[in-house]
């Protein structure tokens, strides 16, 4: 029994390690050319329509209809109200999978409460492009409950091939609740299309706020895709240090705040992973950081190489990360120095990749295509 414990804790070890110790490449040559097409106030994620046009958020709550031909903007109607200031504000545009036939638009965004209280919340709406407005607006999920603060609300969304909804919902820089089953703060977030929990959810006899939690122990996640065998990858922010790469498991804790690759900012050490090997390591993680923000698991072929992996916005890194994959393993790859802080990644429909630029810190807020050099 001993022996085996030994080994387990061993391997746990190595796994912790083998996921922290990353060698840094140095900035890559780019093998593309950056083409401004447009410029907005604090964009913050974007989502490609059907016919080639863009829908942009901006965080001071506009949602805005995007030419990526002549870079034209519209504004669209219809919004709901948000809780603008820090890091809140209006989040992420996903479509339906079947957006086609039903128009569903979904939207993230940091929504007021009581007091000097905040919460992410996430809508859906039938987008109507005649009128360039959103209807029928329905608030389908909440945080809970809402804090005072303006930071860390995550509130990425994504769809699975089964048509789940997933939200990332960080802790608001509480830290504790990532660990409280009463909270869905600190979690990812599993639902049907509506709003309705799933049964097969892993916490689904434990309360109506438990039951909405697929993993936990999370801080502030940005970043959320499926890769093309299904699993799920989620990045998020460590504290000062320890950003990471996850590997998401059903009903996995992911240890934060109890463990972390890094530390508190007023100096106070987190213990490790390989300390508490009950809680699941990362798969990558950044000392010094990357600041990750936004992410797509790139499908297309304009860029040789590139089919598979993960392509990953850096902030205070200023750069483009892209990771390469190997089942349930990652690694860093390259990373491409931008110049500026990306703050979302997409794939458009000819496997084009844009990047939208951060609109603070002296960033710009411009929209960008990645044109392959030739």
């Amino acid at each position: 029994m001993r022996t085996s414990v030994l080994t387990a804790s061993v391997s746990a070890l190595l796994l912790a390690m083998a996921a922290t110790v990353q060698a840094q490449p140095a900035p890559a040559a780019k093998p593309f050319v950056e083409q401004e097409v447009a410029r907005f106030e604090e964009p913050w994620a974007m989502t490609f329509l059907p016919d080639g046009r863009l829908l942009v958020s901006e965080k001071a709550g506009r949602l805005l209809l995007v030419d990526t031909e002549t870079g034209g903007r519209t504004k669209v109607a219809g919004v709901p109200e948000v809780a603008y200031g820090g890091q809140g504000g209006f989040g992420d545009v996903v479509l339906h999978p079947r957006f086609a036939e039903d128009g569903w638009v979904y939207l993230s965004f940091a929504e007021p409460g009581e007091g000097d209280t905040a919460g992410a919340a996430v809508a859906r709406a039938r987008l109507d492009l005649e009128a360039n407005a959103l209807e029928d607006l329905q608030v389908i999920w909440r945080q809970f409950p809402k804090v005072a603060g303006q930071g860390h609300y995550g509130h990425r969304i994504a769809f699975d091939r089964d048509g789940m909804l997933w939200i990332t919902s960080s802790e608001r820089q509480k830290f504790d609740p990532a660990q409280d089953m009463a909270s869905n703060m600190g979690k990812i977030v599993r639902l049907r299309d509506d709003g309705s929990v799933p049964p097969d959810n892993p916490f689904a006899g434990q309360g109506d706020i438990a039951a909405q939690v697929w993993s936990l122990g999370h801080r502030n996640m940005l970043g959320i895709a499926f890769d093309g065998d299904g699993r799920l990858w989620v990045h998020e922010m460590g504290p000062k240090g320890g950003d990471e790469l996850n590997l998401i498991e059903k009903g996995v804790n992911y240890g934060y705040p109890i463990v972390s690759e890094g530390d508190h900012y007023d100096g106070k050490p987190i213990p490790d992973h390989s300390t508490q090997p009950q809680y699941r390591a990362p798969v990558v993680s950044w000392t010094p950081v990357i600041s990750p923000a936004g992410f797509v698991i790139y499908s297309g072929e304009r860029y040789p190489g590139w089919t598979g992996s993960g392509l990953i916005g850096g902030l205070s890194s200023q750069s483009l990360v892209r990771v390469a994959f190997d089942g349930d393993r990652a690694r860093e790859a390259e990373r491409f120095d931008m110049g500026t802080r990306i703050r979302e990644v997409e794939q458009g429909p000819d496997g084009t990749i844009w990047l939208l630029e951060d609109g603070t810190r002296g960033a710009q807020g411009r929209l960008f295509r990645l044109e392959p050099r030739s």
